[in-house]
């Protein structure tokens, strides 16, 4: 089972930065692609940001141009810095993974708990 742990959320000032991590450990294991979802209250969860193993990016569009995801593959890492933060940017974040075992084809999904990041005055 390959475990994700989020951290780096917290409450902060519109127009503020926090930086999320996501730690992925377990066994040897492929990673494919890692990205960030939210879910804010009474909103469905969506797809903030998504890197491939080839750096490869794709962002939702209320966030283009403020956040930016990143990677370290070597440490299993994933990152989202968060700037200009806004009121409606108020979610948990999850963190979420697409791999495989090394030698075996099937991929699976795996999900952190989950971080709150709550932007207010």
């Amino acid at each position: 089972q390959v475990q994700l742990v989020e951290s780096g959320g917290g409450l902060v000032q519109p127009g503020g930065s926090l930086r999320l991590s996501c730690v992925a450990s377990g066994s040897m294991f492929s990673i494919y692609a890692m990205g960030w979802y939210r879910q804010a209250p009474g909103k469905q969860r969506e797809l903030v940001a998504i890197i491939t193993r080839g750096r490869i990016t794709n962002y939702a569009d209320s966030v283009q141009g403020r956040f930016t995801i990143s990677s370290d593959n070597g440490k299993n890492t994933v990152y989202l810095q968060m700037n200009s933060l806004k009121p409606e940017d108020t979610a948990v974040y999850y963190c979420n993974v697409v791999a495989s075992r090394f030698g075996l084809p099937a991929q699976r999904e795996y999900w952190g708990q989950g971080t709150q990041v709550t932007v207010s005055s």
